[in-house]
Order: C-alpha cells, then structure tokens, then sequence
C-alpha cells in the first residue's frame, strides 16, 4: 500500500512543502511513483517519517538527524545521550528565566522588591497571595491611591518594611487581645484600633480617608486572601474578620461625627 505527498501531510501533520524539502534534501525520498509519476510513499518510508518527526520533537538539526538514520545502531544512544544532556541545561536556563519572570511579576503585583529569603525574614507568616494581588490590580489599578500605594511600596527598603510590620504585629497582638477578651467592635479601644490601622497605611502607603478604609474592610471580611495580609491564617479566629470591618466601619462614622474625614 502507498499514499500520496497530500494524504502523508493529512495524517502526519506536516506541510507538503516540508515533505517536498525532506525529499530535495535527500532525508526522506518516496521509494514509489504512480503511473502519472507522482511521488508515493510506502510503509517503510512512514515509519523513517515518524523517526524524523520524533528526532526533531526532541530539537535535534536536521543534518543530525541525517546521520542517525544513517546508522541508528552506531550513533543514536550517543546522540541521545547528548541531546538529553543539551535539554538539562535548556531547561535550567529557562526555570532561571520562569524565575526572573516570575520574580518581576511578584514585584509588579504587591510592589515589595525583597528577595524571597528577605520576605521570609520579614513578614513571616503573614500571606500574600498573588492571585489577590492581581485581582486587586484589576480591581484598584486605575486608582490614584493604588498607584500610590504600589510606589511607595516598591520604595521601601528592608528596615523599612521590618518597622512597619513590627508596628503591625504590635496592632494586631492588641486586635486580638480585644476580641478574645470580648470588647464590642464599637468599644472606644477597638475603634482606637481601627483607627491606628487607617493610619497605618496613610504613613506607609497611601493617603486612606474612612471611606477608603471601609472599602478595603469590606475585602477583608468576603476574601480570605485579604484578610490574611492583616492576620495570618495560624492567628485568626472565626468571626475576627467581620468584627474588624465592624470596627473600621463604626470608626468611620466616629470620624465622622466629631468633624473628621467624611465617611461613606
């Protein structure tokens, strides 16, 4: 049996044109002809096909493979052997370059440019989640304070973000100390707290009116990646969320009330 240039191409899934170039180069000629004189190609010739296509799935030149096929028992396990070891490196060099990229991405989502040994270091436990950064991104990124907040984010230095979380383990070690001691959310001293946190992030990433601070309470209490970035998954307690998006809020309308920053 024997099948067309077309039907090859059809069932290979190569072009007629690279068919036409095997054939030119000499790699793959059609051992038959039809009686009009078009090229056909028999089963012997398929089976040297699927070792071209398989050589070149691997990377391998085509003049290499020429020489395989010329004496597969004499030259392949060496030519695999050096094909494999071409691949280890490729793939080396592109798992560093994943990292670089994926370090850029990490950057441009959360804005913090530490090493990962840095943010170890620093934060800890606290989570910070790239998938909610970058659905934070699509959600805040055309908004000024955004913007802010991921400049001035990328400006930290080390010791600044060491500062700012020692400040936040202070905040939170009393949050928590409030609600397991079980002060209403509108208790005087929780809405201090809340307070402290808005101002927090004024002095370390954007300008947070109470309006604004409400909205990012609103994250913390319907996502759990959000919420992780104030209290660490291993801290936090059924209810905490909400009760501090109770606190910031009830701060808010205090705010409000005694002249302050209007609220929503």
């Amino acid at each position: 049996m024997s099948w067309s240039v077309g039907q090859v191409s059809g069932f290979a899934g190569v072009t007629v044109r690279t068919l036409h170039y095997y054939d030119r180069s000499g790699l793959l000629s059609p051992s038959e002809r039809s009686p009009a004189g078009y090229r056909l190609y028999n089963a012997a010739d398929l089976a040297r096909l699927q070792q071209i296509l398989f050589y070149r799935e691997l990377g391998f030149p085509l003049d290499e493979i020429a020489d395989i096929l010329a004496d597969p028992q004499a030259t392949v396990l060496d030519h695999l052997l050096a094909r494999r070891d071409a691949l280890t490196e490729q793939i080396t060099r592109l798992q560093k370059l994943v990292d670089v990229a994926e370090r850029a991405i990490e950057v441009q989502r959360t804005g913090i440019e530490l090493s990962p040994e840095e943010r170890f270091e620093v934060f800890g436990d606290v989570v910070f989640d790239l998938s909610y950064a970058a659905d934070a991104h699509l959600k805040w990124g055309e908004r000024e304070g955004h913007q802010e907040s991921m400049a001035r984010a990328a400006a930290h230095t080390k010791e600044d973000w060491r500062q700012l979380m020692a400040e936040a383990a202070v905040w939170r070690r009393r949050l928590l100390a409030a609600f397991d001691e079980g002060r209403a959310a509108d208790h005087p001293e929780v809405l201090d707290l809340a307070e402290e946190h808005r101002q927090h992030i004024t002095r370390w990433f954007t300008p947070c009116p109470p309006e604004m601070h409400c909205r990012i309470a609103d994250d913390y209490e319907a996502d759990a990646r959000a919420f992780a970035l104030v209290v660490p998954p291993a801290e936090q307690r059924p209810g905490l969320a909400g009760y501090l998006r109770s606190a910031i809020c009830a701060n808010a309308e205090r705010q409000s009330s005694t002249g302050g920053e209007v609220a929503r």
